[in-house]
C-alpha cells in the first residue's frame, strides 16, 4: 500500500494561516493534494493535521483527513519525522499494510505528476530507502561568503577565492517538495541525506522555498510567469 501524507499543521507564525491561504484563487495545500490524486501512485492522500479548518479544506479538494494530529506534535518542536512516524503508526494501527510512503508538503504548488512518479519509480529501485526533490544552487558554494557582527567579510573557505567557477563542483540542495521512502525506513528513522538516497532533480525555476512574505510574493510571481509560459 502506496500513501501521500501531507503534514499541516495550523500554528504557522511567519506566515499565519500558510497552508490554507489563497494561491492564485485556491488554498495552496489544494496544489499538493490535486497533484497527489492525479499521480495515479497512492492509494491514500492524508493530510495530517491540528487544526479543523485545515481538516476541513483539505476534505474538499479529496483528501482524507482520518485523524487530528496530537499536540504533541503540532507545536514549532515537533519535527517532519515526527509527524510522519505518527501517520505511519495510525495506519499500521487500522491495519493497512504499508511499503511505500510519500511525505509531500502542503507548499508546494510548483509540484510535477511526472515527478512524484519518477520518484515511484526510483525508490523501488533495489538498495534505495528514499527519494527526494532536489535542484542545484545557483552560484558556486565554495566561494559564498560570511560577515562578521562588525560587517567584515570572509570566504567560507578561502582556498577558492582565486577558482574559476567553471573549475568548481556543482553543489545541489533539497527543493522541499516531497519525499518518497520506504515505510520501514521511516519508522527506523533513518538518515534521508545519505547514500541510500536518490532525487529526482528539478530546474531551479520550479524551485520556490515559502517560509516569509517575501518567499510568498515570489513564489506567486514565479507561478504567473510559468503559467503564461506556451
Amino acid at each position: 500500500m502506496k500513501v501521500a501524507i501531507i503534514p499541516a499543521r495550523g500554528g504557522s507564525k511567519r506566515i499565519p494561516r500558510k497552508n490554507i491561504r489563497l494561491f492564485h484563487g485556491k488554498p495552496i495545500i489544494a496544489y499538493s493534494i490535486d497533484a497527489a490524486l492525479a499521480s495515479a501512485c497512492f492509494d491514500k492522500v492524508i493530510v495530517s493535521t491540528d487544526d479543523e479548518a485545515i481538516a476541513e479544506i483539505a476534505r474538499q479538494y479529496g483528501a482524507e483527513v482520518p485523524f487530528i494530529r496530537p499536540q504533541h506534535i503540532a507545536d514549532d518542536h515537533a519535527t517532519t519525522l515526527d509527524v510522519i512516524q505518527h501517520a505511519i503508526d495510525w495506519c499500521e494501527q487500522q491495519s493497512w499494510n504499508l511499503s511505500y510512503v510519500c511525505c509531500l508538503y502542503a507548499t508546494a504548488p510548483f509540484i510535477q505528476l511526472r515527478d512524484l512518479q519518477m520518484g515511484l519509480a526510483r525508490v523501488q529501485q533495489p538498495g534505495v530507502e528514499y527519494v527526494f526533490s532536489a535542484t542545484s544552487f545557483p552560484f558556486p558554494i565554495q566561494r559564498a561568503i560570511k560577515l562578521s557582527n562588525s560587517g567584515e567579510v570572509s570566504m567560507f573557505s578561502p582556498e577558492f577565492e582565486q577558482s574559476r567557477s567553471q573549475d568548481l563542483e556543482e553543489a545541489y540542495h533539497d527543493a522541499g517538495q516531497f519525499y518518497w521512502g520506504r515505510a520501514e525506513a521511516f519508522k527506523q528513522r533513518l538518515a534521508i541525506f545519505a547514500p541510500h538516497s536518490r532525487v529526482v532533480m528539478l530546474p531551479r525555476i520550479q524551485v520556490q522555498d515559502i517560509d516569509t512574505h517575501e518567499d510568498w510574493e515570489c513564489a506567486e510571481a514565479l507561478y504567473a510567469v510559468l503559467k503564461g509560459r506556451p
